[in-house]
């Protein structure tokens, strides 16, 4: 048969997730979920479900799981700055050679406001770091 089910699943939700305890031991065979916990990873909060104290490993495994997919938000986070860089050249090669003067009244007006914001914060930024180094 295929591999062993993991002992807990993590139902991914806006800043965290539910978590349930995976049970296949039982008499019918069957897999039961059994809610354990609800995670906040923006603020580190795990609250028990259903009056229940949590275990060690109950712990273990969330804390765990949320070390691993706070790493993973953040490299998709950068990974979608770099695609927003892509994104930047090819509007540009789009402007350049492909855009109509429709198109380009269209989205002038908030790529300008949008570049400029952006360009701002950047210098901004990019002087706080230098102050510091």
């Amino acid at each position: 048969m295929g591999a062993e089910l993991p002992d807990y699943y993590f139902r991914v939700r806006e800043n965290g997730a539910f978590v349930f305890r995976v049970d296949t031991e039982n008499r019918q065979r069957r897999i039961e979920m059994d809610h354990i916990a609800v995670v906040n990873i923006k603020n580190g909060d795990i609250k028990p479900q259903g009056g229940r104290t949590l275990s060690p490993e109950d712990l273990r495994e969330i804390k765990r799981w949320m070390a691993e997919r706070t790493d993973l938000l953040a490299r998709r986070d950068i990974d979608d700055i770099h695609r927003a860089v892509d994104y930047l050249n090819l509007t540009t090669h789009w402007v350049q050679s492909k855009a109509s003067d429709a198109q380009l009244e269209e989205v002038t007006d908030a790529l300008l406001l949008a570049m400029h914001d952006l360009r701002s914060v950047l210098v901004r930024k990019k002087a706080d770091r230098l102050m510091k180094g």
